[in-house]
């Protein structure tokens, strides 16, 4: 795995940085083959509490853990424990629902364009979507949605549903139960 190791407001120190690489190649041992992706990390201080940010993305999935302490070595530990704690939950249901289909890293493809799109709503006002997102949705059940959704940190997940082949978005409630919204 290769790492991009940025600081806001915060020096990356040689220390800092060698602390961050050897807790995050602890993550290696969770894969089959060696991960070849790059694992962005964003240290930052915000009035004297330290932030770690890191994410990795992974064809079909993607790993992302944030935690904020007094000590940017202690919030680092916490946030690769996130990640062992995400992996350790999801991967093995994960395998053992793809192991007929193919691998879980078919899941979907993620294209993005980042063109910009204005929308004009009257003379004064403008809607501007900043980001389009394409990919191709593989047919899976709700409850393999909802794990995908919180493997991936996000509050909502669009998946094409395996019984109705159509397009389907689970989201997380407020009252911490979860949602599906279908096409009527």
């Amino acid at each position: 795995m290769q790492y991009n190791i940025r600081g806001k407001n915060i020096p990356v120190t040689d220390a800092l940085r060698d602390h961050v690489e050897k807790k995050l190649s602890r993550l290696d041992r969770y894969f089959e083959e060696p991960l070849n992706a790059e694992a962005t990390v964003t240290l930052s201080v915000t009035r004297n509490r330290q932030s770690v940010e890191v994410t990795i993305p992974l064809t079909g999935l993607m790993l992302r853990a944030e935690d904020r302490n007094d000590d940017m070595y202690a919030a680092v530990d916490l946030v690769v424990d996130k990640l062992e704690r995400q992996i350790r939950k999801h991967k093995t249901k994960l395998n053992r629902k793809f192991r007929q289909e193919g691998s879980i890293k078919s899941l979907f493809k993620d294209e993005t364009d980042n063109s910009a799109v204005s929308v004009a709503v009257d003379e004064d006002e403008a809607l501007e979507v900043v980001r389009t997102k394409k990919f191709t949705l593989k047919p899976m059940d709700v409850e393999e949605a909802i794990l995908q959704m919180n493997l991936i940190g996000h509050t909502f997940f669009m998946f094409a549903n395996v019984d109705t082949q159509e397009v389907n978005v689970v989201y997380k409630r407020g009252d911490g139960k979860y949602g599906l919204i279908e096409q009527g």
